[in-house]
C-alpha cells in the first residue's frame, strides 16, 4: 500500500509528482479541462490519482474560486411525483457532463423556497436550478427574485425549470398546448362527456393545462361546464377523492382528464376500488416512469425530461444573454389502453 494512503490524504502535488507533470497540468486534467493538457498527460494524471486515492478538496476549491463546482437543484415539495422526473433528468444530464450534483428539497410553502435559495447561496454553487410550479397568489415572489438576483450578483448562474415570467433564464413546458392536444385526441377517439381533475385553484401549471384542454374542446364544438372542472390539491389522494365527488353526482362522464399523471393514477385507483360499472376513460399529463407498471396503460402527454434538463444546463453554461432567455419544451400525446376508441 502507498505510504501516502496510510499517513495523510493525497494532495494535488503528490498526483502531479507521480504523473511527472506540473501541478497546474494535474489540476486541469482532474477538473476536466482540455486547455493545455495532452492526452498522454491526462491519462497519467488520472492513473496517478487512482493509485494515490486522490480526491479533490471541494472546500478548498470553493474558497479559491469563490464558487463550488457543479449544479444545485432546488425542488419544491420533495418527495413529489411531479418533481421526481425533473430531478432524475437533471441528475442524468449532470452525470453525462461530469458535473457534481446536489439536491436541496424545499417545503411546500412558498416561503420555504426563499429560505432554500438563501441556504444554497451559502454553499455558493456555480449553477442553481429551481423546479416547481408557481401560483398566481404567491406573495413571496419579490423576495424570491431578490434572493436570486443577489446570488447572480455574487457570480452564480440561475436557471428556472418552471413557468415563464421571472427575470431569469427559464425552461418552460408548453402546458397549454399539451392540454389542447389532449382534448383534440380524446374528441378524436369519440369522447364527448368529459371532466377535468385540475388541482390547485391558483396553480399556474394546472391552470394552463386546464385552459388548454377547455380551449381544445371548444374548438371541437364541446362546451365544458364549470362544475366538471374539479379543484383540489395537486396530488394522487386529492384526485382519488375528487373522482368520487364527481361520480356521486351521477353526471354523464365518459372520460376524465387529470392534469398530471399522479392525479390520473388516483382516478384509475378510485375506479378500480369502487368497481364502478360505468366505463370511464382516463388521461394524464407528464408520462412519468411509474406508468410502465400501470394497468390499463395510461394515455398521457409525454414530456422529455432529459431534454428539459439539457436545455437548462445549456442555458446555465452558455454566455449570459442581454436579457433572460426562455426555452419552451413541447410534449406530445401518447394514446394507450386507458382511452380506447368509443364504439359507434
Amino acid at each position: 500500500m502507498n505510504d501516502l494512503a496510510t499517513s495523510r490524504p493525497a494532495r494535488l502535488a503528490d498526483v502531479a509528482r507521480l504523473a511527472g507533470v506540473s501541478a497546474a497540468t494535474a489540476s486541469r486534467a482532474l477538473n476536466g479541462s482540455d486547455r493545455g493538457v495532452r492526452e498522454a498527460n491526462r491519462v497519467r494524471v488520472l492513473e496517478a490519482a487512482k493509485t494515490l486515492g486522490y480526491t479533490a478538496n471541494i472546500a478548498a476549491q470553493a474558497v479559491a474560486r469563490g464558487r463550488s463546482r457543479g449544479v444545485t437543484l432546488l425542488a419544491k415539495g420533495m418527495p413529489d411525483d411531479y418533481a421526481n422526473p425533473i430531478t432524475a433528468g437533471v441528475l442524468a444530464a449532470t452525470q453525462r457532463r461530469g458535473l457534481p450534483f446536489t439536491l436541496i428539497s424545499a417545503g411546500t410553502d412558498p416561503v420555504d423556497l426563499v429560505d432554500a435559495v438563501n441556504l444554497a447561496r451559502g454553499h455558493r454553487p456555480e449553477i442553481l436550478m429551481i423546479t416547481g410550479g408557481r401560483t398566481t397568489d404567491d406573495v413571496t415572489i419579490p423576495a424570491l427574485v431578490e434572493a436570486l438576483q443577489r446570488y447572480e450578483a455574487e457570480g452564480g448562474r440561475v436557471v428556472l425549470v418552471t413557468q415563464e415570467g421571472l427575470p431569469f433564464d427559464t425552461v418552460a413546458y408548453a402546458n397549454r398546448k399539451g392540454g389542447y392536444d389532449m382534448a383534440t385526441a380524446l374528441v378524436g377517439l369519440g369522447y364527448r362527456d368529459l371532466a377535468v381533475i385540475s388541482g390547485l385553484r391558483h396553480g399556474l401549471t394546472q391552470r394552463d393545462r386546464t385552459e388548454g384542454f377547455v380551449a381544445g374542446l371548444a374548438d371541437a364544438g364541446i362546451e365544458l361546464p364549470a362544475d366538471r372542472i374539479l379543484i383540489g390539491d395537486f396530488n394522487r389522494d386529492a384526485a382519488y377523492a375528487m373522482t368520487g365527488d364527481l361520480l356521486r353526482r351521477n353526471v354523464a362522464v365518459d372520460a376524465i382528464f387529470a392534469v398530471n399523471d399522479s392525479m390520473a393514477l388516483g382516478v384509475l385507483t378510485f375506479l378500480r376500488d369502487t368497481g364502478d360499472p360505468r366505463r370511464v376513460a382516463v388521461a394524464g399529463f407528464d408520462d412519468i416512469k411509474a406508468l410502465r407498471d400501470v394497468t390499463p396503460s395510461l394515455t398521457t402527454v409525454h414530456l422529455s425530461w432529459e431534454q428539459v434538463a439539457e436545455e437548462a444546463l445549456t442555458l446555465a453554461t452558455s454566455p449570459r444573454g442581454d436579457r433572460p432567455r426562455t426555452r419552451v419544451v413541447e410534449g406530445h400525446v401518447i394514446v394507450r389502453e386507458s382511452t380506447p376508441p368509443v364504439s359507434s
